[in-house]
């Protein structure tokens, strides 16, 4: 199993989440979420803004299944210009189910 985790613009955070469900993947946290990549924000006329608004998606997918929730999200959050986002994968050891105890992988 591996976690997905997708910082996204959150105007595609939306679609993004919307094309996972329909393409079998509907269990989803989102974050709301400021931050700032390579490029330490922007500056518009005489304003300088240092943070962003960003949407954190995350999801815990079978290790098959990474490529084509990979591809979806590039596809849905693409839109060429700096700050399209940054996507991470990591290994799950474990998981839980905290009302029952139940691990669930």
């Amino acid at each position: 199993m591996k976690m997905i985790r997708a910082i996204l613009r959150p105007e595609t955070a939306d679609s993004v989440a919307d094309s996972l469900s329909e393409a079998g993947f509907p269990s989803i946290t989102k974050i709301n979420a400021f931050g700032r990549g390579k490029q330490k924000g922007i500056t518009v006329g005489n304003i300088h803004y240092d943070e962003l608004p960003k949407i954190q998606l995350m999801l815990v997918v079978e290790d098959a299944d990474v490529e084509k929730v990979m591809k979806i999200i590039q596809y849905k959050s693409y839109t060429g210009n700096m700050g399209d986002g940054k996507v991470f994968v990591s290994p799950v050891e474990r998981a839980f189910t905290v009302r029952t105890g139940s691990e669930t992988l």
